[in-house]
């Protein structure tokens, strides 16, 4: 069944939004605010229904012609029919509706608390890293691509235009090498990433294996030689969701990957976290630094503190600074930085829940969770040790207002809050906001 509709607003999602004549909500893939669509229904869900577009009676104004058809196809760029202002202006937005629905501030004071998306000086080529899925073709040979969001469908990718132009290619070059070095054995190489970095010029090859025996000078000599590489690890872990760590080995190179944001220097090693869009985590840091005002011997603590993206900084801007974060990689990389960059701070290895109600009473907090968020209990013991200010970093508008909301009834407010367009071409978006006591 076809139906004309007006495309209102992106989602907080791939698709964007308009209603069926019968009022109900339509989410429709590849729309763009402005268009006037025939629409095909595809999936109706009963409170919505899910379209592709048979044909545009009018296009919007906001609408650009794709550049990557290879992200396209992947899944991997699904906003790229959007200008880049259109992008920046639909991810604030889904920061304020956010507020407006999870939070349940009024439009007003969602409004008014919400500044402008910071946008990337790179909408493409921004990506520090990518990391690929393995499998096999028709023929059974070992091919890498990229999963489709939220399938474990494998698109065959050769290339991916998100990336840093040194290592746009790498996925060909990588699938070609270890076709090579692997021959007619399966090695168990379930996944594999890659990173690079503009300002040291490093480039790290990491194969993600199953335990067991390896050719590790064969693949060495072949990915090096392929890449150019300045490291190549083999992460032994068992495939699926828990990805548990049995070991990282060294395989060529230095072992780790070097990353500069100012005039910190960050070393990473496999399997740690580091952002994939080097210039914009540099604002992210800016933000947090300016938000929390005069550092100079301030108690702050700093949680799910990673490689040490916020902690450094804030402890050479005089700060006494507390890093807590749980992953045993990320605390080793957290050591090393502080000491590398001469920050001095303590770094406590352990989970943010049972560690904050130790920390006592603190001038300022830093917290930068996963995309799930707070659990409810943290945002408790936070209360309870009174921050002065409050840094709340988030990859996910949805459960950051489910937290606000939380912090509000635990007496603090929400400041501000500034989108950061982290991921040019998606819909995801990072958020740097501040909360104080009432």
């Amino acid at each position: 069944m076809k139906h004309t509709v007006e495309i209102e607003r992106m989602a907080y999602g791939a698709d964007a939004i308009g209603h069926l004549p019968d009022g109900k909500a339509v989410f429709v893939e590849g729309g763009a605010p402005g268009d006037v669509a025939e629409v095909e229904i595809v999936e109706d869900k009963g409170s919505f229904a899910r379209a592709t577009i048979a044909g545009l009676a009018e296009p919007s104004p906001q609408r650009v012609q794709p550049e990557s058809p290879i992200d396209q196809v992947c899944g991997t760029a699904p906003w790229q029919h959007l200008a880049y202002d259109a992008q920046l202006s639909a991810k604030r937005n889904n920061v304020v509706g956010a507020l407006v629905h999870t939070a349940h501030f009024d439009e007003e004071r969602a409004q008014a608390v919400v500044a402008a998306c910071v946008g990337s000086k790179r909408a493409w080529n921004y990506r520090n890293k990518l990391e690929l899925g393995t499998g096999t073709d028709k023929d059974g040979r070992f091919v890498l691509g990229f999963y489709r969001e939220g399938t474990n469908e494998l698109v065959p990718a050769e290339s991916s235009h998100l990336a840093h132009k040194q290592i746009e290619r790498a996925p060909k070059a990588l699938q070609g090498a270890i076709r090579y070095a692997q021959g007619n054995q399966d090695l168990g190489i379930f996944r594999v990433g890659v990173r690079h970095s503009l300002a040291t010029g490093e480039l790290e090859v990491a194969l993600w294996t199953k335990p067991g025996s390896f050719p590790r000078g064969l693949f060495a000599k072949t990915l090096s030689t392929a890449c150019k590489t300045t490291s190549v690890v083999r992460v032994l872990a068992d495939p699926g969701k828990a990805r548990k760590i049995k070991g990282v080995e060294i395989l060529d190179g230095r072992g780790y990957w070097r990353e500069r944001i100012g005039d910190v220097e960050f070393s990473t090693q496999a399997p740690s976290f580091f952002q994939v869009n080097t210039a914009q985590a540099g604002k992210l840091v800016e933000l947090v630094m300016q938000g929390l005002g005069d550092l100079e011997g301030a108690y702050v603590a700093d949680l799910y503190a990673g490689g040490g993206t916020f902690s450094v900084p804030l402890a050479l801007a005089g700060a006494d600074v507390i890093a807590v974060e749980a992953a045993g990689s990320s605390v080793r990389d957290l050591r090393f930085n502080a000491e590398n960059n001469g920050a001095d701070l303590d770094v406590v290895g352990g989970d943010a829940a049972r560690e904050l109600a130790d920390l006592g009473e603190l001038d300022a907090l830093v917290v930068d969770p996963p995309r799930a968020g707070l659990a409810e209990s943290v945002i408790g013991d936070i209360a309870e040790a009174r921050p002065q200010r409050v840094a709340y970093v988030s990859c996910d508008p949805v459960t950051w207002a489910r937290d606000i909301a939380r912090f509000e009834q635990s007496g603090y407010a929400l400041a501000s809050a500034t989108p950061v367009d982290m991921f040019p071409q998606t819909y995801h978006v990072e958020t740097v906001s501040f909360l104080e006591p009432r």
